[in-house]
């Protein structure tokens, strides 16, 4: 369970990146809270950082389901799917929000994967259970 904590942490400090970026581009760009309109690469920003929080809500919980459930290290590696996925969808983002969709699509279907991995485990168990 060492690694999916370690992939934890790591998405969780990209996220807090994402969050040092859009403070950073507030401050550029001169957009004073609680704004949050006015230069394009500020809004871009904001928006990757909005959606990897939201992201983040089905993620977390997949990943540690998955882990607990099937395969800790199975769970990690479609973890670091999801992180570099992210990453993809904020570099690509920030680019040209056209391209965004290969990072979105990476990181979602790691999370979906994860999702119904910890589901399927959990019913597994509770079948073999009964």
């Amino acid at each position: 369970m060492e690694w999916v904590a370690i992939i934890t942490v790591v998405a969780l400090l990209q996220c807090a990146l994402f969050s040092f970026v859009v403070g950073r581009a507030r401050v550029k760009y001169q957009i004073r809270a609680p704004a949050v309109q006015g230069h394009e690469l500020f809004e871009r920003s904001l928006r990757v950082h909005a959606n990897t929080v939201e992201q983040l809500i089905l993620f977390l919980p997949g990943l540690w389901l998955c882990a607990w459930y099937l395969e800790p290290r199975a769970a990690a590696a479609l973890g670091a799917l999801f992180v570099i996925g992210r990453q993809l969808y904020f570099n690509a983002y920030l680019a040209s929000p056209r391209d965004r969709g290969r990072g979105f699509l990476l990181g979602f279907l790691a999370t979906l994967t994860l999702l119904l991995g910890g589901l399927g485990g959990a019913v597994a168990d509770l079948i073999a259970k009964l």
